[in-house]
């Protein structure tokens, strides 16, 4: 069996974790093997770099210098966890990839898009997920659900509203670009109705779960 990698996008509280665990849950009911992972990180080396990126104050880090920093990231998560399990013919479910570059450093840190997709291709090739989910909300309600949460705020959740709005309306912008790829649900919804509509998705892309 071919296996399937799979991204999910958004902004900060779109709930992304937890449309993850029900995802998996409902292909591991159906036999398959699912391996959960998140970006920056799902690996020691990767994991380090977010440590870099996620902390400290907010003006850290550059665009440009946090987009490198992502990709020396994503390379190794790449070719030590994403391409292994999917020549096993295992689902891997990632919260964020490049589309998070794109739409964080590129649409709302103001690096082109000729610039980063330079630099994916020079990092990955071509390699891109066979689906991405992209989780949209207003970006002031997801902070705020953070928050209630009681989650400790980043580097990138202290950016402001402008910063966030900007952020989600990249997202929306990529979808609207790579329909192939990209499936945009309501984030706005009871967890359920959110991963009820997740699960259309995957029947008609995949025929399962």
């Amino acid at each position: 069996m071919a296996g399937h990698f799979i991204t999910l996008e958004g902004g900060e509280g779109a709930g992304k974790t937890t449309l993850i665990d029900g995802i998996a849950r409902a292909l591991e009911a159906q036999g398959q093997k699912v391996i959960k992972t998140r970006e920056p990180g799902g690996t020691p080396g990767a994991e380090a770099i977010r440590d870099l990126l996620v902390n400290g104050p907010v003006d850290r880090w550059s665009p440009t210098a946090e987009a490198l920093l992502f990709y020396a990231a994503r390379v190794d998560h790449v070719d030590r966890v994403i391409r292994p399990n999917v020549a096993a013919g295992n689902w891997v479910l990632c919260d964020r990839f490049a589309d998070s570059t794109r739409a964080y450093q590129g649409a709302a840190g103001g690096i082109s898009a000729d610039r980063l997709d330079a630099l994916h291709r020079m990092a990955l090739e071509r390699f891109e997920p066979d689906l991405t989910l992209v989780i949209d909300i207003d970006p002031m309600e997801g902070l705020e659900r953070a928050w209630a949460r009681g989650e400790a705020e980043t580097r990138f959740e202290a950016k402001g509203q402008t910063f966030h709005e900007r952020l989600r309306q990249g997202f929306l912008d990529i979808a609207h670009d790579n329909p192939g790829r990209c499936a945009v649900i309501d984030g706005g919804q009871a967890a359920g109705d959110v991963l009820s509509a997740a699960l259309d998705v995957f029947r008609d892309r995949f025929g399962a779960p």
